[in-house]
């Protein structure tokens, strides 16, 4: 299909369906990282994540993705570093003036609980389902990872 054939009224629906209940989920397990003893904020948490997904990236390349201007990314990369949980790489040889973002052992760490705080919560909700829609779950997933394609 392309942006000009119509879409079913059906598709449409499920569309919206699914949204709102991803939507849902995905709060739930925000809320379960937010109540971790670290203190960081949700920014923290996911500026922690994008350096961990893009080990070197630079302080720019990190505003630029999370929409932010440059002072402004600089500020909670300050806060990271004072905490002990965000180190720069050495200077690009090619640029002296720039270097990378690597997370810490302890920021490395601080992530891996807040992620499997939330692996957990979900995995304890999981097993709550009847064995029929976790089946149900486990062949939407193959579905998910087609749409993501």
């Amino acid at each position: 299909m392309n942006s000009e054939t119509p879409i079913p009224q059906h598709a449409v629906e499920l569309a919206d369906a699914l949204r709102a209940a991803l939507q849902h989920v995905f709060r739930r397990i925000r809320q379960e990282g937010d109540n971790d003893p670290s203190g960081l904020s949700m920014q923290q948490k996911m500026l922690l994540s994008m350096i961990s997904q893009h080990p070197g990236i630079g302080v720019t390349e990190l505003a630029r993705l999370e929409k932010v201007r440059g002072p402004t990314m600089s500020g909670h990369i300050k806060i990271l570093q004072t905490a002990g949980l965000v180190r720069r790489s050495a200077p690009d040889p090619d640029d002296r003036r720039r270097s990378g973002l690597l997370l810490t052992e302890q920021g490395a760490s601080v992530l891996e609980e807040i992620r499997g705080r939330r692996r957990d919560w979900l995995a304890r909700k999981l097993a709550q389902l009847p064995p029929d829609g976790a089946a149900a779950l486990r062949q939407a997933i193959i579905y998910f990872h087609e749409l993501g394609e």
